[in-house]
């Protein structure tokens, strides 16, 4: 088995509707430009608010992918 080496990212998503979806958004918008993505972990969860109502849920997400650079 080769050596491996994976590289990890953390993006914001967010959504209106719940830390479930910020979360899976992060994930599909890594998933367009990385390949080979590993692991996805939810770091951190929180709120946009807006004269004390929650505009939009956001998840903190690091994502993990394998590490193509030079060898």
């Amino acid at each position: 088995m080769p050596n491996t080496v994976y590289k990890i990212i953390e993006l914001v998503g967010t959504s209106p509707e719940s830390w479930e979806k910020a979360a899976s958004n992060a994930v599909a918008k890594a998933a367009e430009s990385l390949r080979d993505l590993r692991i996805a972990e939810v770091s951190q969860l929180d709120m946009q608010l807006n004269d004390g109502k929650i505009e939009a849920y956001r998840a903190k997400v690091k994502v993990s992918f394998k590490f193509e650079g030079h060898q």
